[in-house]
C-alpha cells in the first residue's frame, strides 16, 4: 500500500519552498524537498530526494498566475514521487491578524478572510494567495490548510501588543502582531524535547536569517517579540532596517520629497545590512570582506540583537536560556560569539569550541544562561499543523 503524501508550500517574495512528506500515523516524515528561486532565469527546480539532489530546468515564469509554472513543477515532482498519493497540502501564510488563532482548512470562506488581511502584509500575503490559487486550480479537490506566522504570538498580552497611538487605531487592528511564529513554535517544541527543564522556563529565541527577529517565550508560549505591526520592525535584517524613528519616515516623505512607493522600496529592499555596508545584506559576504563598512554592518546587527535580548528578558522578568536558529543563527559562530560577548552582564559564558562546531549547547557549564543552537524547520511545522486539521475534521486523508 502506498503511503499518503502531504505537500507543504512556503511561498516567499523570491522563492517557494516545497516539502514532500510521507504520512504514517500522527507525524509526517519528510522524504523530499524542493525550491524554486524566482530570482534566477531560466527558473530551476532544485530537488532533494534522500541523499540525491537534482537540478531540473523549468520553462514557466513566475507571474501573478502560478498555475502554469506549478503544473510544470508538479510534473517534474511526479517523476520522483507518486503525486497521485498526495491527499493534502499545507501553506505558510504570514498574516492571520486577529481573525485566525491557529491553522485552518482553506475553503472559499477562509481564503476570502486571508485576502482581507492583505493590507496588513502587502508584500507577503499575495505570495501565499497566488500559490493557494495555483494549487486549487491544479488539484481542485485537494484538502488544503493554512498555517500562520502570527498565531503563535496570540498568547501575548494586550499591553505588549499595544502601540502608543490613539485607541481607535488599535481597535482597527493597528497593533503588534509578531512574525516567524512557525519557526518559533517548531524550535520551542524541539527545545522541550531536548531540554524540557529549560523549555519550561524563560527563553529568548533568536531567529536570524535574511529576515530576522527575536521572541520571548515562557512555558512554551510567546510573551513578546521584536517584530511588531510589520516585518520591518525589530532588529536590522538583510535589507530591512528594523526599529526606526518614525520621524525618519516623516523626513523622507516631507523635506526629502520621497513618494510612498520610494519609501517602501527603501525600507524593504535597500536598508538593513545592505544599506549600512553599501554592497551586501549577506552576513557571510560581510564577514569575508572585512572592510570598515562591512564590519560596521555586522557590529550594528549584533548590537541590536544583544539589546533586544535584554529588552525581552525584562518582559520575561529574567532569562534561563538563549536559543539561536535559522540560517545565520544556526551556521555562523562569529555572529553568535559577537552577540553573546555583549551579554556577559547577564552571566552568559560561551564555550568557544562548541560554538565553532555549532553544537546543541554552546554555553559552558558555569554559564548562568544556557545557550543553544537548534535548527528550525518551518515546513515540518506546516505539515504537522496540516495533519492536525485533518484529524480534527476526521478527514479520510488523515487515515
Amino acid at each position: 500500500m502506498t503511503d499518503n503524501l502531504l505537500l507543504t508550500f512556503n511561498a516567499g517574495s523570491s522563492t517557494v519552498k516545497i516539502g514532500i512528506f510521507k504520512v504514517d500515523g500522527n507525524r509526517p516524515e519528510r522524504i523530499g524537498k524542493a525550491v524554486v528561486d524566482f530570482g534566477t532565469y531560466p527558473l530551476t527546480l532544485h530537488l532533494k530526494e534522500g541523499p540525491e539532489q537534482f537540478e531540473l530546468p523549468l520553462k514557466g515564469e513566475a507571474g501573478d498566475d502560478l498555475a502554469e509554472l506549478m503544473d510544470e513543477v508538479f510534473r517534474e515532482l511526479g517523476t520522483h514521487f507518486d503525486l497521485d498519493a498526495v491527499t493534502s497540502a499545507g501553506h505558510r501564510i504570514v498574516h492571520g491578524g486577529d481573525v485566525f488563532d491557529g491553522p485552518v482548512e482553506l475553503t472559499t470562506e477562509t481564503i476570502a478572510k486571508v485576502r482581507s488581511l492583505t493590507e496588513l502584509a502587502p508584500l507577503h500575503q499575495p505570495q501565499a494567495l497566488r500559490m493557494i490559487r495555483a494549487v486549487r486550480h491544479l488539484r481542485p479537490a485537494l484538502f488544503q490548510t493554512g498555517s500562520f506566522d502570527t498565531t503563535f504570538h496570540t498568547t501575548q498580552s494586550d499591553l505588549v501588543r499595544r502601540l502608543a497611538i490613539p485607541r481607535a487605531y488599535h481597535d482597527q487592528g493597528i497593533k503588534r502582531y509578531g512574525f516567524h511564529g512557525l519557526s518559533y513554535r517548531y524550535v520551542a517544541g524541539a527545545l522541550a524535547r531536548t531540554a524540557p527543564d529549560i523549555a519550561d522556563g524563560k527563553v529568548v529565541i533568536a531567529h536570524l536569517g535574511s529576515g530576522a527577529s527575536l521572541c520571548a517565550i515562557e512555558h512554551g508560549e510567546s510573551r513578546d517579540s521584536s517584530m511588531g505591526f510589520s516585518t520591518l520592525d525589530g532588529i536590522p535584517m538583510a535589507t530591512r532596517p528594523g526599529w526606526l524613528d518614525p520621524g525618519v519616515l516623516l523626513h523622507f516623505l516631507g523635506p526629502l520629497g520621497k513618494s510612498l512607493e520610494e519609501v517602501e522600496d527603501i525600507l524593504y529592499h535597500k536598508s538593513g545590512l545592505l544599506g549600512v555596508s553599501g554592497f551586501s545584506g549577506d552576513t557571510r559576504e560581510l564577514i569575508e570582506d572585512g572592510g570598515r563598512e562591512a564590519r560596521e554592518a555586522i557590529d550594528l546587527f549584533t548590537l541590536r540583537i544583544a539589546g533586544e535580548v535584554g529588552r525581552l528578558a525584562s518582559t520575561l522578568g529574567g532569562l534561563d536560556a538563549l536559543v539561536f536558529t535559522a540560517g545565520i543563527g544556526e551556521n555562523q559562530p562569529q555572529i553568535r560569539k559577537s552577540v553573546t560577548e555583549q551579554l556577559l552582564w547577564l552571566g552568559v559564558e560561551l564555550d568557544a569550541t562548541a560554538n565553532e562546531k555549532s553544537a546543541l549547547t554552546i554555553s559552558t557549564a558555569a554559564s548562568r544562561i544556557a545557550v543553544h543552537v537548534i535548527p528550525t524547520d518551518e515546513e515540518q511545522m506546516i505539515a504537522e499543523e496540516c495533519l492536525s486539521v485533518l484529524h480534527a475534521k476526521d478527514h479520510p486523508a488523515a487515515s
